[in-house]
């Protein structure tokens, strides 16, 4: 996969995204990522990137001339343009399974008050938001959107299958894991994990999953 992303802040992006998982699928030639710094689509000597919206109002707005540009740059056929924003519809577990089925992204985050309307209108096949919050500027929403559409890519992880079977993949949270040893400080593992028997260890893990779920994000459960 392909993934480009354009931003004012190049540099924070150089601790998270060259470590662990995504540098192993950098490193594998199983992810392409490059970062571009914004500035560099400006033509005046002060790069400006941002101005005063029109009718007034507090803050200053991303200009559409250097994204524009920046964007018809980096595009290639087939590429998904996707916005970093509060405004955006919420990321979860089923858009990154979603983008992982694409070949080429390019991801562009937002600072200030926002991007000019027509770079939305324009531009943009998509504009996500990872929560109801707002943040200083899209660069660590890219990063989240990066980590989890990589780990799902084939390959990427060890075993492939532990992408599938884990928080939200089924439209669950994950339920409880142990590991040894079986009992420490007096806090045993459930006996029915250590018993042998898969089909109840299934049964088990299926449980505490649906129980979990309806205590930490009754949103998530599914009407009968």
């Amino acid at each position: 996969m392909k993934i480009d992303v354009l931003t004012l802040f190049p540099a924070m992006f150089a601790g998270p995204l060259d470590e662990s998982i995504i540098m192993r699928a950098r490193k594998k030639g199983l992810l392409d990522l490059q970062i571009h710094d914004l500035r560099n689509w400006t033509h005046d000597r002060h790069r400006t990137v941002d101005d005063k919206p029109f009718g007034g109002g507090p803050g200053m707005l991303l200009k559409p001339e250097p994204i524009f540009e920046a964007v018809e740059s980096l595009k290639r056929e087939g590429t998904k343009v996707i916005l970093l924003s509060p405004g955006g519809r919420k990321f979860d577990q089923s858009i990154a399974r979603e983008l992982a089925e694409q070949k080429d992204l390019l991801l562009v985050t937002g600072h200030y008050e926002g991007f000019d309307e027509r770079v939305r209108e324009t531009l943009a096949d998509d504009e996500l938001s990872i929560g109801d919050y707002v943040l200083t500027n899209g660069a660590l929403p890219a990063m989240v959107v990066i980590d989890a559409v990589t780990r799902l890519l084939p390959g990427v992880l060890g075993d492939d299958e532990s992408s599938h079977d884990e928080s939200f993949s089924a439209g669950l949270l994950e339920y409880p894991q142990y590991t040894r040893p079986a009992e420490f400080r007096g806090m045993k593992v459930p006996d029915v994990l250590v018993s042998g028997n898969h089909a109840e260890i299934e049964k088990w893990r299926r449980e505490q999953a649906k129980l979990r779920t309806e205590k930490r994000r009754p949103d998530l459960m599914k009407p009968d």
